[in-house]
């Protein structure tokens, strides 16, 4: 079985116990030009390049044809393929990821819509290679990939909100007033639609860092052995500041944090920080 995912997932190894996770690139156009992430441009290259560009750069989910080509060149290897990817409620890709695979009849293809985005999508594709590698069958992993999905939420704050306005994934007005007051706005997933909610405000990004913690705080109690980890977009003093406050109140296994994504960031701009959590006890084990 192999897995196919998109790159709206955080860095994962080539290889997890020996199972390939193939991914398709997510085209982001900046002052007309189309970039692939992961193919032609860096993190780091294109927060630069946001901070400068003439006109707020836009993403694109990939086409049908790049999932057909990709299924196509996968199915005379195996044709037993799991393609995970970020949320419905954020991106079309996995509705061109099913259109794609109806042109490859020769392709049994299982889709998975984690609901999620960034390292929460990639605690997926994570878990289900592990188990590809464990032995699993399909059956049994979907059934695990919903165990994940029920156990991880996802929690974060941002410097501006006109980069989510820009692309429709908040209201235009709701930006304004944010904008006005400079208020930083703590957001997170809702796991029935995957779409962005705002669970709280503050005035300061210190404080909407603290916030997240006190969130996280009221759902699960102290000490709670968590898995955890922490994301930023060229601050890394604010990842930093919230992986310490929850190291205070929980037993936090930390997976390595750092920069998330260009498709992702491309809707949140610099000052992003967020945090990916499960409860050790809740979240699925695999030999």
């Amino acid at each position: 079985m192999q897995i196919v995912t998109d790159c709206g997932v955080e860095t994962l190894p080539s290889e997890i116990k020996g199972i390939k996770i193939h991914y398709i690139p997510l085209p982001i156009t900046i002052d007309g030009k189309i970039y692939l992430s992961r193919v032609n441009i860096t993190s780091d290259e294109f927060y630069d390049m946001q901070e400068n560009a003439l006109e707020i750069p836009t993403t694109s989910q990939p086409s049908p044809g790049d999932f057909k080509n990709l299924y196509k060149k996968l199915a005379k290897e195996d044709p037993d393929i799991l393609s995970i990817h970020m949320s419905s409620g954020f991106s079309g890709t996995i509705n061109a990821a099913r259109v794609g695979a109806r042109a490859v009849p020769e392709a049994n293809v299982e889709f998975y819509d984690t609901k999620a985005v960034s390292a929460a999508e990639a605690w997926h594709v994570e878990m289900a290679a592990k188990a590809i590698g464990a032995g699993w069958d399909k059956p049994r992993i979907l059934s695990m990939l919903k165990q994940v999905s029920e156990a991880t939420d996802s929690l974060f704050t941002i410097s501006t909100l006109k980069y989510l306005a820009y692309g429709g994934r908040i209201s235009h007005l709701k930006a304004l007033i944010a904008s006005t007051l400079s208020i930083k706005p703590i957001i997170g997933i809702d796991k029935g639609t995957g779409k962005t909610i705002i669970r709280g405000k503050e005035r300061t990004m210190p404080n909407a860092i603290d916030k997240i913690v006190d969130i996280i705080g009221a759902i699960y109690p102290p000490g709670t052995p968590m898995r955890t980890q922490a994301g930023h977009t060229q601050y890394p003093e604010g990842a930093d500041r919230l992986q310490e406050k929850l190291d205070t109140m929980f037993e936090c296994t930390w997976l390595p944090k750092g920069q998330i994504e260009p498709f992702l960031g491309a809707h949140v701009g610099k000052g992003f920080v967020g945090v990916v959590f499960a409860p050790k006890a809740l979240f699925p084990k695999i030999p």
